[in-house]
Order: structure tokens, then sequence, then C-alpha cells
């Protein structure tokens, strides 16, 4: 990556004064376009980084190659620079000025947004077709060849979706399960095979599909909406919300993730805040579990995540009343039908307490019981002493239940 036959356009961009102000370079990847990657070296706010391929990692490899080659003084100065670099550092230095002054970006051109969303879908929509064929290739081969497959199987195919702009479409490929010893890898290998084939069919239909519905696609395949764009036009809902808890977990490509979940008190209404950070730092935290917050979030179109808009009023929230096994079951299916796709969902179970039978689990007051992921296991135990409380927790068929918070005798809030 870090050669200079993988950028045959590269340059250093120099300040009046002299130095070096920001680094670009184009460079080869394994599509028809190169990935362009710049770096901002002494921008008012800080470095910078951009780069034109998907991935979350910041900064990604290509940059870190980028700046590789300018430390062995392989960039040399140019006083031309491409559109694209000029573009974005005055973008940079337009978006300072405004933080320094206090004032209000200007509203994105609609003409200009509805072209650039065509443009990405087309990409997207050449990258899904091709998906469509390499998945009646997998049918028609058959599975009995799947053990003797290496991740390059995988990876050809997820990597041919990344160039095409759908990188949620890709991260399904690479986890399309391997044998591994699990006698069950050819069941568990169909359903993600079906779900993917499902996302292609829906994706390719997407003319006749109401708002909510094609959002869901959208964000599915990888086309995502920029915060900025959401707190413009997202729909925007008051209430007080409860905040539930959070779960932290790895992105495929090694980026830290926190996924809060709130409910709306007035409006009975989940809400997700997903934030992101590099491999060794913390995700941000909105919201603190146990507390309630007064005041506006702003939706993403597919009705589920949402940032705040503007200060909250935060306050302890009472334990919530809860539910039994059977209604969380009922408001996930619910919320499959809007998304098949669906990662996991909040729950909260009244008077749930630990139990074991061959496994363990967390059973409500009736008896009905959902498998515990037990990396919470020994605080729970320990917290609760196998006494009846009230938890709150993500549902994943998949995964189980995994615990977020619980509220202890006093009504305290503990996040697991």
């Amino acid at each position: 990556m870090a050669k200079t036959g993988s950028w045959p356009e590269r340059g250093v961009v120099v300040a009046e004064g002299g130095g070096a102000t920001a680094v670009w370079g184009e460079c080869k990847g394994s599509g028809a376009k190169p990935y362009l990657a710049a770096v901002h070296l002494d921008g008012p706010q800080g470095p910078g980084y951009k780069c034109s391929c998907p991935s979350r990692k910041i900064p990604c490899k290509h940059v870190l190659a980028l700046l590789s080659l300018w430390s062995q003084e392989a960039v040399d100065e140019r006083e031309d620079r491409p559109e694209w670099v000029a573009t974005w550092l005055s973008g940079r230095a337009a978006r300072a000025e405004r933080a320094a002054t206090g004032t209000v970006a200007a509203p994105a051109d609609p003409k200009k947004a509805a072209a650039t969303l065509k443009a990405r879908e087309d990409a997207v929509t050449a990258g899904i077709e091709e998906l469509r064929v390499w998945l009646h290739d997998q049918v028609d081969t058959g599975l009995a060849e799947v053990p003797r497959l290496g991740y390059r199987h995988w990876d050809r195919m997820a990597k041919r979706l990344v160039d095409a702009k759908a990188p949620g479409a890709a991260s399904l490929v690479t986890r399309l399960p391997q044998r591994g010893g699990d006698e069950h890898w050819p069941d568990r290998l169909l359903e993600r095979l079906g779900m993917l084939h499902l996302l292609v069919d829906g994706y390719l239909a997407r003319e006749g599909a109401d708002e909510r519905t094609l959002a869901v696609l959208r964000s599915r395949v990888g086309i995502s909406t920029r915060t900025e764009e959401i707190l413009g036009s997202g729909e925007r809902v008051r209430d007080t919300w409860r905040v539930l808890g959070y779960r932290d977990a790895l992105t495929p490509d090694g980026m830290r993730s926190r996924r809060t979940w709130l409910h709306g008190i007035d409006t009975d209404r989940p809400a997700l805040s997903l934030t992101f950070a590099r491999p060794d730092q913390t995700p941000d935290s909105p919201f603190r579990a146990g507390t309630e917050v007064e005041g506006e979030l702003v939706f993403h179109p597919d009705g589920r995540r949402a940032v705040k808009a503007g200060s909250m009023t935060e306050r302890p929230a009472a334990r919530p009343a809860g539910g039994t096994v059977d209604q969380a079951l009922d408001a996930h299916a619910r919320a499959l039908a809007d998304d098949p796709w669906l990662e996991g969902w909040p729950v909260v179970v009244a008077d749930a307490v630990p139990a074991q039978d061959g496994g363990w689990y967390v059973a409500d007051a009736g008896g009905s019981a959902l498998p515990l992921d037990t990396g919470s296991l020994w605080r729970f135990l320990a917290i609760t002493g196998g006494r009846p409380t009230t938890v709150a927790a993500e549902w994943s068929p998949k995964t189980g239940l995994s615990l977020m918070t619980l509220w202890d005798d006093d009504g305290k809030a503990i996040a697991l």
C-alpha cells in the first residue's frame, strides 16, 4: 500500500509562508476508480483526514500509507491540486470559521443532494446485481464444498461490494459462517444467504417501497445519511426519553461502537443512539443509563436511529414498569416486520430472575424465559442474589438476551 507505484498522483500543498499544509494522493484500488485520500496537517481544528474508501477506521489504511510516503519524502510539493482537494480544504476552513463565529451552515441544495444520492444508488445497484448472480451461484454449486472454501471466497465478493459503495452488504457477506466445528453450519449459512437474498430483492424492487422501507434498505446496503443532513431535515420528536442502557461492540472493520437505547415515555417510541470510536478509544456517551432526558430527538429516515437536537434536561429516572417475556417477543416481532435485518431490540422485563436449565436464562414471573448472553451473568447474580428485579436488555435470537441495566431493591439503576 505504501508504495509509490500505488499512488500515481500525489502531492503536498504548501502554505504561502512555507511548510506543508496538506498531503493528498490517488491510490489504485481493485475497482476502476482510485481511492482519494488527503490529510490536512495544520487545520484550525487539528489534523483532519479524508478518504473515499468505505472503511470506518480513522485514519484508514490509505491515509496511513499516504502519510508513510510523505514521511519518506516520497511525495513532492505541487502547485496544482485536483478540484476535490481544493473543495475539501476550503470546506474545512469554512466549517472552522462557522464554529468560531457561531453561524449555522446553509442548507444543502436539494437538487445537488438528489443528484448525489442518485449517483450513489446507481453504483450500489450495479454491485447488488452482481451480488444476486453470486448468490445464485452459491445455491447452484451447493454446500458440499463450503467447508473447503477459505476466507478469500467470501472476501472477493465483499471487496466488489465495497468498490460498489455498498459496505453494508459487504459486511453481511463477510459474516457468512465458516464450518469451524459447528455441526449446524449448513443451517446458519442458508439462513444468512437467505437474508442476503431478501436484501437484494428488496433493494432492486425499492421503487415501489414506502419511505420508511426505502430508508431501511438504503441503510442496510450501506448508504448512510450525514448527521448534518438529519438535523436539517429529519423527523423531530419531543418527549421525555428514558435511557435504558447501552451495549459496546466491535464492528467488522475493527471500530468500537456503542448502541444506546432510549424509550419515549409519552410517545412509547424506542430510539437508538449510535456512536463510534477508534479501537483504542471509548465511544462518546451522549446519554447516561438510568436517567431520563427531556427534549427533542431527530430521527433518521429509518425511524429508529436518532440524534439529539440541542440541549436536553437530564434527571434521575424511576424504575421502568417492564413487561413479560411474551410482550418482549411481540415487540421484537413487530420491529422485524419493519426491518428483517435487525441486529437487536430493546426489552424491559419485570420480576426477572436468573434460571439454569442446561444453560443460563432470564425468566419472568410467569415462568417464560429467554436465553441469556452470559457476558454479565456473574454481576447479575452478585447484585440480585437471585431475587426478582427489573432488567433492560437488548434481545437478539442469535446472541440471546444481553443485559444493559438492572434496578436494585432501592430502585437504583446499575449499568452492566
